[in-house]
């Protein structure tokens, strides 16, 4: 362990334990989307610590860096009283999709780009998420100006299930000096400059400065930068 954690920073865990723990109470079929990011390896330890009957899933799009493969089995390792189940793309809706446009499409329009997310994430999610009463995410305010306005627990009216987001008041040194303080085991990419980390297509890293979320779809324009697994009302 690192230096203790600031009262603060102990206050938001405290804060992101409870907000876990009256999900579970709620609504009881509670699942955490997990894609092993920093912000949801800090929701791993804290599930697996405080709330581990909360099941989670991840998404395996076809397209992820090796780092994160090699991080779930890290992850599973470190947390045996976890099981992260995991889901894929529909292979009949990919082949069709790669066999009309192409396997790097997404880089042509934000249509194409969409579709290739709707089928690697979003269709996949809607399958992990059936059965659930709500799901839990790593999101956070501060990551991108589309999640500025999100609240800690909403109605998902496109998944029609609730949304727990435990983490949405952590700054990104919030979630690093938890990580570090509980060695938590994280994604080596994050040590060479990506603090966002989806598809290796679609995620570079970024230079000093830069917004956190710069390097995905770096193509695009700030406002569209979703995947569809976050649908935000305007």
């Amino acid at each position: 362990m690192t230096k203790s954690l600031s009262k603060e920073l102990s206050a938001k865990a405290a804060a992101s334990i409870d907000i876990l723990k009256q999900a579970k109470k709620d609504h009881q079929q509670v699942i955490f989307a997990n894609s092993l990011g920093a912000e949801d390896v800090v929701l791993t330890h804290l599930i697996a610590r405080h709330t581990p009957d909360i099941d989670q899933f991840m998404l395996d799009t076809g397209r992820l860096p090796e780092e994160t493969l090699t991080l779930l089995a890290e992850i599973r390792k470190s947390y045996d009283n976890l099981d992260i189940q995991v889901f894929y793309p529909d292979a009949s809706q990919l082949e069709s999709y790669v066999r009309l446009n192409g396997i790097n499409a997404f880089y042509e329009s934000q249509e194409l780009r969409k579709s290739c997310c709707h089928i690697r994430k979003v269709e996949p999610l809607q399958r992990a998420l059936k059965g659930y009463k709500a799901w839990i995410t790593g999101l956070r305010r501060s990551q991108s100006v589309t999640r500025v306005d999100m609240e800690s627990e909403t109605w998902d009216e496109g998944n029609g299930l609730f949304k727990i987001n435990p983490l949405l008041d952590w700054s990104e040194t919030d979630v690093w000096d938890f990580i570090r303080h509980h060695n938590i085991p994280y994604n080596k990419l994050h040590d060479q400059h990506y603090p966002s980390i989806g598809c290796a297509p679609c995620t570079r890293a970024i230079s000093a400065g830069e917004d956190v979320r710069a390097g995905r779809w770096w193509w695009e324009n700030e406002e569209s930068k979703e995947c569809g697994l976050h649908l935000i009302k305007k």
